[in-house]
């Protein structure tokens, strides 16, 4: 058997989606859980004004919290951060909602330090359609939109997307798109959950997985354990090979039913979209300081420390790499 704490502390470990409670706790979890770096969402139902507020107030974080994270805008602060012992972070976006009906602010955005966005959030928009509506593809906009996207370096991620509209992002980007954080459905049967076809497809097309643990996707539910996220992390991976999956946690720690109110309803306030129930995380990894629990699982179940490191990092790097256009 492998060292699991030597593995952890060798690895590059990123967490491809977190949209938790900001703050020095939090960050502070960060470090305990030993990660490297985490796609953090600035922005789901925000429009351009407000979602440019978020990003002045983790501009703040950088300053008040340098000790414990720095802004991620190549794949060598990545390495940097790791280097440091601090957490870099991605912002990203869970929705081009705040993209407007503005071209010209995709690149700005880019500008501001914005790495990952997610092309729709449950719903439609002005690019194309979430997975809670009947899927009329990408826009033409969304077209210009995913065009603009791969020129100055932003990944297009599908995680909350249609099925349609998802497989014309794919089809259509030039660069590696991504489910930043899913499962799937051949394990449950979900709406957020991608079909065996649809990780094939992905793959096939040099794109990316990040294997979420939100609980309510999970076969078993809130009943499941970091073993149970493993199998499905497994599941993942002889679908689409090892070079081509990763971790997108979906960590929502510290947030109260209010958040979850505003995220579950449309626009943040229009109709109910979605009931998540109660949320709590696999036992064994409830909290992002316990991340090591998550090397120490793969390990215990037979994965290769050289898989391990892919799996906790590695692959989110080089593709990260290729769509930042380094």
């Amino acid at each position: 058997m492998h060292n699991a704490a030597e593995v952890h502390n060798q690895a590059i470990v990123i967490d491809g989606l977190i949209i938790a409670n900001w703050g020095r706790e939090l960050f502070e979890d960060m470090r305990r859980g030993g990660l490297t770096a985490a796609n953090c969402t600035v922005s789901v139902w925000e429009g351009f004004q407000a979602t440019v507020n978020n990003i002045a107030e983790f501009n703040r974080y950088f300053q008040e919290h340098a000790d414990l994270i720095r802004p991620v805008r190549t794949t060598a602060d990545i390495l940097a951060a790791k280097e440091e012992g601090r957490t870099g972070i991605i912002l990203g976006f869970q929705n081009a909602h705040a993209f407007e009906d503005q071209l010209g602010y995709v690149e700005i955005f880019k500008q501001l330090g914005v790495g990952i966005v997610q092309m729709a959030y449950n719903t439609q928009n002005l690019v194309g359609t979430g997975c809670y509506e009947r899927d009329g593809g990408l826009s033409g906009f969304g077209r210009e939109v995913v065009a603009e996207m791969n020129r100055v370096g932003i990944m297009c991620d599908l995680s909350h997307v249609g099925a349609k509209t998802s497989e014309e992002v794919i089809l259509e980007s030039k660069k590696p798109v991504c489910y930043s954080h899913c499962l799937p459905a051949g394990l449950k049967d979900h709406p957020r959950n991608k079909s065996d076809a649809e990780l094939r497809f992905i793959a096939e097309h040099g794109g990316f997985v990040g294997v979420t643990m939100f609980a309510p996707f999970l076969k078993k539910g809130i009943e499941s354990t970091v073993d149970d996220y493993v199998e499905a992390i497994g599941y993942v991976l002889d679908i689409v090979g090892e070079d081509a999956i990763g971790i997108g946690t979906d960590f929502t720690q510290g947030h109260d039913q209010n958040f979850f109110e505003w995220l579950t309803h449309d626009k943040g306030y229009a109709r109910r979209l979605t009931r998540f129930g109660e949320i709590i995380n696999p036992e064994g990894i409830r909290t992002i300081g316990e991340f090591p629990n998550l090397t120490e699982a793969l390990l215990r179940n037979g994965y290769s420390p050289r898989l391990v490191e892919k799996i906790m990092g590695g692959n989110w790097v080089r593709v990260l790499k290729d769509v930042w256009g380094e």
